[in-house]
């Protein structure tokens, strides 16, 4: 538990220190853009965007979102901050016209970003939504699990559902490994989940959330309709989570890229 704690604190440490960075970066306006770009030349600023394109496809290989102010700081620097807004544009359009990748903000407060395939935005196919990878099944059940029940659930209750599928988080796993640190760590730095401590409970206890990344990549209507198949039944049946699944199936989609 005092592991636990430490860590935990050494997050919200390192966030904070983050999103302190983040508050010395002021957006620049237009005319400093158009003032910025007369400084540099037309392979310069190709350049620097390459580098930017270059960044987030190291990043989303492991899921992990883009941090403005990490990308100011370790990418564009001081030299090219006056740009960034062109810079962001110019990225914004090689993901469309290259990749077919679509980079959307997923958190307007700390300026976060992740990119996602527009094919799948379009046709609900996401590798989530259609999972064949197993750690992406693993996230699968245990998303599912969180909507049925609400929105909100405890951790034991999702480590005693995993048990009932013969994935015990307290041993080792063939296919992944050490489950409890996939679940509490790597699925929350990815954003697909949110590792909440409880208020006032003794022994400390934490319940998981949807993160901001499912919120975008996950279709709640897939979820209900495999949910159905499972237990053979009407979706509609479940009538507060088909209100929540078909009045938001279309959110995600209309989710759009901001250059902030």
């Amino acid at each position: 538990m005092a592991q636990r704690k430490r860590l935990s604190n050494t997050q919200s440490s390192s966030q904070s220190k983050e999103e302190d960075e983040d508050t010395t970066f002021t957006q620049p306006s237009t005319s400093q853009v158009q003032r910025g770009l007369e400084k540099l030349s037309s392979a310069q600023v190709d350049q620097k965007t390459a580098e930017v394109v270059q960044y987030f496809l190291v990043r989303d290989q492991k899921k992990i979102p883009v941090r403005r102010a990490d990308l100011v700081k370790q990418v564009v620097q001081k030299e090219y901050r006056n740009i960034y807004p062109e810079i962001m544009k110019r990225a914004a359009r090689t993901f469309d016209e290259v990749f077919g990748l679509k980079m959307v903000e997923i958190d307007a407060k700390n300026h976060m970003y992740i990119l996602i395939n527009k094919l799948e935005t379009v046709e609900g196919e996401s590798p989530i939504n259609s999972p064949t990878n197993p750690k992406m099944g693993l996230l699968f059940v245990i998303l599912s699990l969180i909507f049925m029940k609400g929105g909100t659930v405890r951790e034991n209750l999702i480590w005693n559902t995993l048990k009932k599928l013969r994935v015990d988080p307290g041993e080792k796993h063939d296919e992944f490994g050490d489950v409890k640190r996939v679940v509490t760590d790597e699925f929350v730095r990815q954003r697909y989940l949110e590792y909440v401590k409880i208020p006032h409970t003794e022994p400390v206890e934490y319940e998981f959330r949807w993160g901001q990344r499912a919120d975008v990549e996950v279709s709640k209507a897939k979820i209900l309709e495999f949910m159905g198949q499972l237990h053979d039944q009407d979706p509609q049946g479940w009538s507060q989570q088909y209100r929540e699944a078909h009045s938001t199936s279309n959110t995600s989609q209309a989710s759009t890229s901001s250059q902030r």
